[in-house]
């Protein structure tokens, strides 16, 4: 990794053309509305639905897999299918996944035992739980552990397989970046093209009753109340908030109004910064919501907070397994959180990336250059607080952040982030291209339930 936060290093963020499994969130999942089977129902009348490539999908795996997906829409306030679309549709994202995982294997792709279990690890974390809780929540959910470890390895396959074919066969030009910005300036009259909102949920399970539902809705309007009377937003979510990011004080990130689920756009259509909407209701339950932050397309005045973070990078290898890494870098926390050695130390002397020589120092980075495993527990540390050790695509990283400061995008920045932005689009379209050729090349069959 070079020195400098403009080069290109190891760290900087890949294309996102995958939320890491569908199966990860799991807050909510028990008390969102859905159309699903019920659990007792799965088991029977298993078949075959389709074949690809001599490979069967049953019957039983588009049910699980409807299962799953249903809460999710529910918590986003995006509606469930009618059940034969919603089976059409989830069918044919099994048949897309399995014509992947057949390609990636053929290629050469494999995903070690520790990236799962730090993957197991890592939706644990997410969801505030331990990883013998989520065993446990798993198994009242009629989930496996094998079964869910399973699910893991073959997202991290499919995520693996679509940032080397997505992200390696994109270029960008100088020209492609003028023409981007240019029609991003014309864009900056139709509004607002960026927001973040962070939320507070009161979750309404499945069961609940026409009256708990007031009580529930109650809650909400409580809990609204105190926000009104001064009360701190992000400790309210922290405190009460049933959703999964409730760590972050409910900020669900900065991201286009087309990524944010239309229920909540429409309730904070002309608010200004700061402004409250709420109670909403959606499948997942009742919303408050506040418009934390607001961007326009190209804005000149737009202001990031910037991360100035240092890490030590150690790659797995035939000498050195990933446990192994993972214990060697635990121990250097230890001790640098004594005070027996200094983390700059430690990074120069056993640091394997290019940022080694300058102690691990990255530099100032803004939001969305490193990679999104990197960052995501970067964001979440304190000046002066270390992590514990992390995987990334790149090996086992042990990060402190140094200092974080609020600043103005120059051009220059302004064009890296138009670059990334574009980048992504761009890698995209061609995974699409490539899924699509995968699909034309693939032997599917349909087959039709037995009477």
């Amino acid at each position: 990794m070079n020195k400098h936060p403009s080069s290109n290093h190891s760290l900087r963020r890949l294309p996102r053309l995958v939320a890491l499994l569908g199966v990860l969130c799991l807050a909510g999942a028990s008390q969102a509305q859905t159309s699903t089977p019920a659990r007792g129902t799965i088991q029977s009348a298993d078949y075959i639905v389709a074949v690809v490539n001599s490979e069967p999908i049953t019957n039983q795996e588009v049910l699980l897999r409807m299962q799953r997906l249903a809460p999710q829409l529910a918590q986003q306030g995006r509606p469930v299918p009618p059940r034969a679309e919603f089976v059409r549709l989830v069918l044919e994202r099994l048949i897309a996944d399995r014509v992947q995982l057949q390609t990636a294997k053929t290629i050469g792709i494999r995903v070690e035992d520790d990236a799962v279990e730090q993957a197991a690890a890592d939706v644990a974390r997410q969801n505030q739980i331990s990883v013998a809780e989520l065993r446990q929540r798993l198994a009242a959910d009629g989930i496996s552990f094998d079964r869910f470890r399973q699910d893991l390895r073959e997202e991290l396959l499919l995520m693996r397989l679509r940032e080397r074919e997505g992200d390696g066969r994109v270029r960008v030009s100088e020209q492609d970046i003028d023409r981007f910005m240019a029609e991003r300036k014309a864009e900056m009259a139709n509004g607002p093209a960026e927001i973040n909102v962070a939320q507070i949920l009161v979750a309404v399970p499945e069961s609940a009753s026409p009256e708990e539902v007031a009580v529930l809705e109650t809650k909400a309007r409580q809990i609204r109340q105190r926000v009104d009377a001064g009360a701190d937003f992000a400790s309210l979510a922290r405190e009460l908030s049933d959703a999964g990011d409730k760590a972050n004080g409910g900020l669900l990130g900065l991201r286009s109004t087309e990524r944010y689920p239309p229920l909540f756009v429409d309730a904070l259509k002309g608010l200004p910064v700061g402004g409250l909407a709420g109670p909403v209701r959606s499948g997942a339950g009742f919303h408050v919501l506040k418009l934390a932050e607001r961007r326009l397309a190209d804005d000149p005045q737009a202001t990031v907070t910037q991360t100035r973070a240092r890490h030590i990078l150690l790659k797995p290898s035939p000498r050195l397994s990933e446990a192994a890494a993972r214990q060697r870098l635990a121990d250097f926390k230890r001790r640098i959180e004594a005070a027996q050695v200094e983390f700059a130390q430690l990074a120069r002397e056993f640091s394997e990336d290019a940022s080694a020589r300058e102690g691990g120092d990255l530099g100032w980075a803004s939001p969305g250059m490193f990679v999104p495993e990197f960052e995501q527990v970067m964001d979440k540390l304190q000046p002066g607080q270390i992590s514990a050790p992390l995987q990334s695509r790149f090996g086992l990283h042990l990060i402190q952040v140094l200092e974080r400061r609020e600043t103005q995008l120059s051009d220059r920045e302004r064009r890296d982030l138009a670059r990334r932005e574009l980048r992504e689009q761009k890698a995209e379209e061609s995974m699409r291209t490539f899924l699509q050729d995968l699909r034309g090349q693939a032997y599917i069959e349909y087959r039709e339930p037995p009477q």
